[in-house]
């Protein structure tokens, strides 16, 4: 089994890489994450953002998991395969989900909202979809599991969990005026729900594997979001890493083989959090109007900067990555010139290139190495040979200070503009 994970804080372009590696697959599954993720996918023109489903769905040949560590919205499922409708996507067929997947319900939002608004100035961006609360349930052996769902009892220990919830929204102060509402939508969605496949998707996933078939396990979010090797508390919930694999499908470390890690030219990040190489001035405004970087799920706008090898080179190693994927080399086409942050200098004066536990507390200031950039167009592009000479030193330098192959450079949205070295 292959993963497939984000370096960084998310929105590397992991769906658009899930379509142009799906087919040397049979199956692609989710390990971790919810309806907090934004996998987009453009080809033929079209646009499309997944949330909770596998990105290998618009591929027939490919059987698509919902691993037992994702947590699902049932309201968003519904509309993301009704979403589906128009391209006689045959879901019953190449969608299944496990038993053992923890549900979202429509108190975890307003838990969520509730949470995020006591924390004043302390936010930590959350999307408000519910998950933390989810996963915090899950934790706390409360939360509702898909298999649930089957249950004869299953209002009955819906109702516990809304009770149980309703005291802690009563302690914020929190309306739940909209509950009827929204519990109306959820449960019209279960009973969608309960259609579906809904498997022990850990037998289905070591079968495959025992039978030589080849799966992909696509990651949410990015590495330094994860729970315990982030910049905590301005993480996810969920393991995010290579290691999420294994506990978010049930395969152990051994299956494990090569390890995808996808990257930006540049870095990105959504909500709050300590990002060392943001730029504040008009470069990362040009960053972000170029990268049209708004968020896929939120439509926030995404803060900006260079390139950041130190946190790069984390990524890299707890994850056991075993090549990289540069995404959107294009939007650094506008640049004469091009940093790179190589070293971190603290307060003191001393210089790191370590991420340190205090790194999320101190004032650091990023140590930029320069290079010329390419300034002009990759239009029409479509082998690596063609690159102007100064994207290929940009690749050439990354790929020496990274110690891992640059397998594949992406110069655009869509499908045709993925260049493999």
């Amino acid at each position: 089994m292959d993963v497939l994970l984000g370096l960084q804080w998310g929105d590397e372009g992991k769906g658009k890489i899930v379509d142009v590696l799906a087919p040397k697959y049979e199956i692609v599954a989710r390990f971790q994450g919810g309806p907090n993720a934004g996998h987009t996918l453009e080809f033929d023109g079209i646009k499309h953002v997944l949330h909770q489903i596998p990105s290998g769905i618009f591929r027939p040949q490919i059987l698509n998991i919902i691993g037992n560590g994702v947590v699902l919205d049932p309201i968003v499922l519904k509309k993301e395969i009704d979403g589906l409708g128009k391209f006689s996507i045959d879901y019953m067929k190449n969608l299944v989900i496990s038993k053992k997947a923890t549900i979202i319900i429509p108190t975890h939002k307003l838990l969520d909202a509730a949470m995020e608004t006591a924390k004043g100035d302390k936010k930590i961006g959350s999307t408000l979809k519910g998950i933390g609360p989810t996963y915090q349930d899950k934790i706390g052996r409360t939360a509702l599991r898909v298999g649930d769902i089957l249950n004869p009892d299953f209002k009955e220990k819906y109702q516990t969990l809304v009770e149980k919830h309703k005291t802690t929204l009563s302690f914020y102060n929190h309306p739940t005026d909209m509950l009827p509402e929204m519990e109306e939508q959820f449960f019209a969605a279960v009973d969608f729900f309960k259609t579906l496949n809904l498997i022990d998707s850990e037998y289905v996933v070591n079968d495959a594997l025992a039978s030589n078939k080849r799966i992909l396990a696509e990651g949410a979010q990015g590495s330094l979001l994860d729970i315990d090797f982030g910049s905590y508390p301005f993480v996810t919930s969920s393991t995010t890493m290579t290691a999420g694999a294994c506990t978010g499908l049930g395969v152990a470390p051994s299956k494990i083989g090569e390890v995808f890690g996808i990257f930006k030219a540049y870095c990105t990040r959504v909500g709050s959090g300590p990002f060392p190489t943001e730029l504040f001035d008009d470069t990362g405004e040009a960053m972000r109007k170029e990268g049209n970087e708004f968020g896929s799920t939120t439509g926030r706008p995404r803060r900006c900067g260079w390139l950041d090898l130190p946190a790069l080179r984390y990524s890299i190693m707890i994850n056991g990555v075993t090549q990289l994927f540069m995404m959107k080399g294009d939007v650094l086409n506008i640049f004469e010139e091009i940093k790179i942050c190589t070293h971190y200098e603290l307060p003191t004066g001393e210089r790191i290139d370590r991420l340190s536990f205090e790194i999320s507390d101190l004032d650091v200031k990023p140590v930029y190495q320069p290079m010329k950039g390419w300034n002009t167009s990759l239009k029409g592009i479509r082998e690596y040979d063609d690159f102007p000479i100064e994207l290929k030193d940009y690749v050439t330098y990354l790929e020496n200070e990274l110690g891992v192959p640059i397998k594949l450079v992406s110069i655009g949205p869509d499908r045709e503009q993925t260049i493999l070295r």
